[in-house]
């Protein structure tokens, strides 16, 4: 990881019509899309940075997704 870059984890979420919806935990409201994981994750670059912009111009600090842990929860299926 790069200690002069902002870290952030991100959600592709496939879509029934092809591509990814990328949503970003930390920056509620942070939503893109791509068509192939490739151009998902550049989207989401964009947004994260053009969230951050925003940020800054409301005088808002960063925080970023270092400590966040990812992990998931089986619940059992309703017969």
């Amino acid at each position: 990881m790069n200690p002069n870059a902002h870290h952030f984890n991100i959600y592709l979420q496939p879509e029934p019509e092809g591509g990814y919806t990328v949503l970003v935990p930390a920056l509620p409201g942070c939503v893109t899309y791509g068509k192939t994981v490739d151009e998902a994750r550049a989207m989401a670059g964009d947004a994260i940075s053009a969230y951050l912009a925003s940020m800054a111009d409301h005088g808002e600090s960063v925080v970023a997704d270092t400590d966040a842990l990812l992990t998931s929860v089986d619940i059992p299926a309703r017969a």
